[in-house]
């Protein structure tokens, strides 16, 4: 059956994709096997970029007719679409942007699943092992740049934002693109491409012409949050805590704008980090930022993580409210400390070895419901092992709410709930709550079902 949204097209890969191995074609070519279903969702939420949806099997259910199959040529490889989302094509021709992302999609699920097999993952992997993975993934993708000081500034925020937030987001990108610094996020929409956009334009005023738009982002989320189109160097890492670490060794400074729980575990896996105490003396410039009217919020993240993790944690960061061009200054102002640690300890500019990553932030946690009735909310324990089991419960909240493998748990089981400390739980609760009626946790417009039960008694 023909849609008037759908387009068939074959298409070559834009720049240069290595041959590929006849084993890696007939892997990704099997139409029963997991890595090519795998395939065929991200490749689909590349093409449906612009979609209003952040519900993955609301758009897996209006494309359900979608295929993709590779064709081998003498000259490389192509991609035949059947049935694939018109919005990705001008009269015919795929965006170059879309075009470049889905080749990215390419390279990244073979390199990342055939080289390192992670299908059977790395979970007695050492701290150094996926370091190294880590790193090797982002060298595979030509992400490190050989650059002569530290301008890397990651953006961190909701992709569920209002308007107002969202033209500060930009605001403070071009604030900072003036400032001849790059933009990284996790490539979706709000307060991910905001920072973006703001910093295009501010790096062709100052006739910038190699800006770097990075965007990190995992399987489980890109359907949710399809990648905006200034992206211009995408990576799909494996799972959400080697994306994770990649924000953190490849980013010089984050600022962080209002979000949900995702922005939530995010703040809490940097901090989680930074309270180590082999981390002490790194330089890691934090911000957190919003307009005016976002006031609260950040008054309500920072009491959460006074109550929570102590005023250690909260001298990690600055608060900047409505003032955009301050929070650049103090990036840049960071960058140039960075500079100086990294040139004291000899550490690449390109890739923050010297920051010690405990495992507990690095294997992967699966969001069941026993992991989650399992995690070790009491007070009374180190403090950065607090923070790595408060990241997972957000981090579980993240997956209930829009990755499909959480969602179809949320169906079958119900709700997830959330134990712990009676005092801990009760903030969690409070702050939580507060996402839900600012509508942080699903698209404006939503009507938002809690996947958690925090339990308070």
């Amino acid at each position: 059956m023909k849609y008037e949204d759908r387009v068939d097209a074959l298409v070559a890969p834009k720049g240069a994709l290595e041959m590929l191995s006849q084993d890696e074609i007939a892997r990704m070519s099997s139409q029963s096997g997991s890595l090519h279903e795998l395939f065929r969702r991200c490749a689909l939420a590349i093409l449906n970029c612009g979609s209003d949806s952040d519900d993955p099997s609301e758009v897996m259910e209006q494309f359900h007719d979608f295929e993709i199959h590779m064709v081998q040529q003498e000259r490389g490889v192509k991609l035949q679409l059947v049935n694939a989302p018109a919005s990705a094509f001008v009269d015919g021709r795929m965006i170059s942007s879309v075009r470049e992302m889905l080749f990215s999609v390419l390279r990244d699920i073979i390199f990342t699943y055939h080289e390192y097999n992670l299908d059977r993952g790395l979970n007695n992997a050492s701290s150094d092992k996926i370091t190294n993975v880590v790193f090797e993934l982002l060298r595979n993708a030509n992400v490190f740049r050989r650059i002569q000081a530290p301008d890397m500034v990651v953006c961190w925020g909701g992709h569920s934002i209002a308007r107002h937030e969202y033209d500060y987001t930009k605001h403070v990108g071009h604030e900072l693109g003036l400032r001849h610094l790059n933009i990284c996020t996790g490539c979706g929409p709000g307060a991910m491409k905001g920072p973006m956009k703001g910093a295009a334009i501010a790096h062709a005023k100052q006739r910038v012409t190699n800006g770097v738009y990075l965007g990190l982002t995992e399987p489980g989320i890109i359907a949710a949050e399809s990648p905006n189109p200034i992206v211009n160097q995408l990576v799909i890492m494996p799972d959400i805590e080697k994306r994770l670490e990649a924000f953190v060794r490849t980013g010089h400074g984050i600022v962080v704008f209002p979000g949900g729980a995702g922005t939530a575990e995010e703040i809490l896996y940097l901090l989680g980090i930074l309270l180590h105490p082999r981390n002490a003396d790194v330089p890691f410039p934090l911000v957190f930022t919003g307009p005016k009217e976002s006031a609260a919020y950040f008054e309500q993240i920072h009491s959460f993580i006074g109550d929570v993790l102590g005023p250690e944690a909260q001298n990690k960061y600055r608060i900047i409210i409505d003032d955009g061009a301050e929070v650049a200054r103090v990036m840049a102002q960071g960058m140039e400390e960075v500079r100086q640690y990294r040139k004291a300890h000899h550490d690449a500019f390109y890739y923050n070895w010297k920051l010690f990553i405990p495992e507990e932030f690095q294997h992967p946690f699966e969001p069941t419901h026993e992991n989650i009735r399992g995690l070790n909310l009491h007070f009374g324990q180190e403090v950065h092992l607090l923070a790595a089991d408060l990241r997972r419960a957000f981090s579980s909240i993240v997956a209930g709410n829009v990755k499909a493998q959480g969602i179809a748990s949320i169906k079958q089981h119900g709700p997830f709930e959330i134990h712990g400390d009676p005092k801990l739980m009760q903030k969690l609760d409070a702050l939580l709550e507060a996402f839900v009626v600012q509508q942080r946790m699903k698209l404006p417009g939503s009507v938002y079902e809690p996947c958690y039960r925090v339990i308070t008694d």
